[in-house]
């Protein structure tokens, strides 16, 4: 997805594109990628557009329902949809094999890092629900993850408008 495009779907179409787009994102689907999305939010909030909180809320419940679906994959799907997905996409063995690691190693902790980490934050929701780990804290540290995340991503756009945009574009 082009620049270009993203750009008139957040103009024409405000908040529902970001959430929806964030929401695509964090569902691990190629093409939208956080360091164009994120930052064109904080730069909708910083020309007025939006509230940058707004942008905020708005980001980290269509990161946190990403998240979600991704771990009820996981949890309903289990183990066999885990390996027909590492078929399609094999690539991503290592990093999943990793965010196992990671979550039966730290736990909420596991997850919290692993939300702070390219490729892996997508992806760990989905050995979250293989695992079944606990869906409260799943979340609480999913949540805190995404949160912080968002706010590097959505307040550097904020913060650096269209120069951020200057130099990628």
């Amino acid at each position: 997805m082009s620049l270009d495009t993203v750009t008139c779907y957040f103009t024409q179409y405000g908040a529902v594109a970001i959430f929806v787009i964030v929401l695509l994102e964090y569902m691990n689907l190629p093409g939208f990628p956080a360091g164009v999305i994120m930052p064109l939010s904080g730069v909708m909030a910083a020309r007025g557009n939006i509230s940058f909180l707004g942008v905020m809320i708005i980001t980290l419940l269509a990161g946190v329902a990403g998240s979600w679906i991704l771990y009820a994959v996981g949890y309903v799907g289990g183990s066999v949809l885990l390996e027909k997905y590492l078929a399609k996409f094999p690539k991503h063995r290592p990093a999943i094999e990793k965010n196992f690691a990671l979550i039966r190693g730290r736990g909420c902790v596991g997850i919290l890092i692993g939300k702070l980490i390219p490729v892996v934050r997508t992806l760990i929701s989905i050995p979250a629900g293989v695992l079944k780990f606990d869906f409260v804290k799943y979340t609480i540290s999913s949540a805190l993850g995404v949160f912080l995340w968002n706010l590097v991503f959505v307040g550097a756009g904020y913060l650096l408008g269209d120069a951020v945009f200057a130099y990628i574009g």
